[in-house]
Order: structure tokens, then C-alpha cells, then sequence
């Protein structure tokens, strides 16, 4: 995670923007990331939990997907559209609007993943849960965005990074032990 937020730093810092070279890197990073954790599991070096297996039909499960998944692009849309409304409502910079409301608003199901986790005994999932989300929004999310349009990387986000870089150093101090 401190990786992938260090290159996001690296990437915005030297140019402004994050360029279609910078996303095909963070692709690149993503899909390396993906194939590190495949090799571990492979290795047995990450056990899997025993899952409780659900009785409900394949078909209805594919169903269920779908329609979660048609919700949270919808979702997404009319968050976006709203927040940008009361940015120019209330004269507030659309970056402070992504940085509180639109951040809560879709790591509100993150949140109750991890406390519910966390309540269940399972602070693997909890934990895992924070750092693959913030490896997944930078190296996935940033480097598909980058891939399709320059992503601008405003100075202000340079803080942001090194608040993101620190809140990560104080997660990882916590676990280490």
C-alpha cells in the first residue's frame, strides 16, 4: 500500500498528470500485485478460512451480482453529481467535496465490512480489507482512469499523499507486532 501510494505520489508529482505511460506502470504494478498474491496462496503462505457455503441457486447468486453491481454505478453516478452540486452551492472546492463526502460515501460499505469483521474475530479480513481497497483505488482506479484520459494530479494532492504515506506507516506500526 505504501508502495502503490508512493508511486502515485511519483507519477502526479513529475508531471502534473498521471499520462497513459503512468497508467499502463500502474497496470503493470496492479497485475504484478495480483500475481504476488496468487504465489503466496499458492505457497500455502496465506491459508484460506473456512467459508460458510451458501444454499442459494448459482443462477439466483449471478442475479444478486448484477443488480449490486448496476446499484453501486448508479450509485456512484448520483454521488458524484450531488457532491459537485453542493460544491458549487455552498462555494466549496470540488477537491474537498472528493476528499470528505464522496470518500465516505463509498467507504461507508468498507467500513461496516471491516467493524463487522473485526466484531466476528477476523482482523485478517479487516485489515486486508483497508489495504487492498487503497491498493485497488491507486493502481487500478487511477491507472484505468489514466489509461483512458490524463489524470491531473493538482499540487494540493502532494499533502494528501504524504498524509495517505503516513496514515499507512501508523496502520503498519499497529499490525506489526
Amino acid at each position: 500500500m505504501l508502495v502503490a501510494t508512493l508511486i502515485l505520489l511519483v507519477c502526479g508529482y513529475t508531471g502534473g498528470t498521471i499520462n497513459l505511460l503512468e497508467g499502463i506502470l500502474m497496470w503493470v504494478c496492479f497485475i504484478g500485485y495480483l500475481g504476488y498474491m496468487f504465489v503466496m496462496c499458492k505457497k500455502g503462505e496465506m491459508q484460506a478460512e473456512e467459508i460458510e457455503v451458501t444454499d442459494s441457486p448459482i443462477w439466483k447468486l449471478l442475479v444478486q451480482g448484477i443488480i449490486g453491481l448496476v446499484l453501486v454505478v448508479w450509485g456512484s453516478d448520483v454521488t458524484v453529481d450531488a457532491a459537485t452540486s453542493l460544491a458549487q452551492m455552498f462555494g466549496m472546492s470540488e477537491r474537498f467535496i472528493g476528499l470528505t463526502i464522496v470518500a465516505l460515501g463509498t467507504s461507508l460499505p468498507e467500513l461496516f465490512t471491516s467493524v463487522i469483521a473485526a466484531r466476528k474475530g477476523k482482523a485478517d479480513i479487516a485489515i486486508g480489507n483497508i489495504v487492498g481497497s487503497n491498493i485497488f483505488n491507486i493502481l487500478f482506479v487511477v491507472g484505468t482512469s489514466a489509461l483512458i484520459i490524463p489524470v491531473v494530479f493538482a499540487s494540493n494532492f502532494v499533502i494528501d499523499c504524504v498524509v495517505a504515506i503516513l496514515a499507512g506507516v501508523v496502520l503498519w506500526a499497529c499490525v506489526f507486532r
